[in-house]
């Protein structure tokens, strides 16, 4: 790893990152790679969504779809996950299936299990993909797996407004964790933490949740003074309903991205 120079915005701050269990190592790699201390909160819990039948019921008529929609690498999982329970995997679709993939992560990880994407729009949102989506929605029957709650409903609305028929089922569920790590929440009430960055809507909202849980009615004080930095345009709307204000957003919208707008909102304290 190469050396960080001393006066990187970076160096020797306190980044937290929130990110599902699990999925922390590359966003803590590259804010690391960059000078920085990290830690970390784990704001969802990646699990079943209620009831498997719906997506178990769509994936066995797979031949019946035009396009699988994915906006997750969970989706993604969970999708492979099924099918493999079904005797098949999504390297195994139906030729006349084609995918498309909102994210570097979801597109990297359907190339991982040999079923590239047939299109990725340009930005990693899913506003890019409706904008982008290289044929006429018109007669189109999509497959959208998502997760169980508070996942987006507008591809489906503008797909359907479109003329496509949209099937929405449930692939997967983000569950709020228990409880902030200690080192984090340590951080926190000792005023050491210099940025938090936030990868979707629901980290935001899980992260309210957990300080208010630790912290009580003042937990807002307690990022008072850290820059809170977005991935997207839908998160930043939800930093700036729960928390009040967003102080940088990625573009690109992944993870080099958001280490961008750290550093240049960092760069623009006084």
């Amino acid at each position: 790893m190469p050396a960080v120079p001393d006066q990187s915005p970076l160096h020797g701050r306190t980044v937290v990152v929130t990110r599902a269990e699990g999925q922390l190592g590359e966003a803590r790699r590259l804010f690391e790679s960059a000078g920085a201390r990290v830690l970390d909160l784990p704001a969802l819990v990646i699990g079943p969504p209620d009831h498997y039948g719906p997506l178990d019921d769509a994936l066995a008529e797979l031949d019946a779809f035009h396009w699988l929609v994915l906006s997750s690498s969970n989706g993604v999982e969970a999708v492979e996950e099924r099918l493999r329970r079904q005797g098949s995997r999504l390297a195994d679709r139906p030729r006349s299936l084609k995918i498309a993939a909102v994210g570097q992560r979801t597109a990297e990880r359907l190339e991982a299990l040999g079923a590239p994407a047939d299109f990725v729009p340009p930005d990693f949102v899913a506003d890019s993909l409706i904008e982008h989506f290289p044929v006429s929605g018109w007669g189109l029957r999509l497959l959208l797996p998502r997760v169980q709650s508070g996942g987006r409903t507008m591809l489906a609305e503008a797909f359907g407004e479109a003329g496509a028929r949209v099937v929405e089922v449930a692939a997967y569920e983000s569950r709020c964790p228990e409880s902030l790590p200690a080192g984090t929440a340590e951080a926190l009430a000792r005023g050491e933490v210099t940025a938090i960055t936030f990868s979707s809507g629901k980290t935001v909202s899980h992260t309210a949740t957990l300080l208010e849980r630790h912290f009580g009615i003042d937990w807002q004080g307690r990022l008072q003074g850290v820059a809170v930095v977005s991935i997207g345009p839908q998160t930043s709307r939800r930093c700036q309903a729960l928390l009040g204000r967003v102080d940088g957003e990625a573009d690109p919208h992944d993870l080099p991205g958001l280490v961008e707008a750290t550093v240049r909102a960092l760069a623009q304290e006084p």
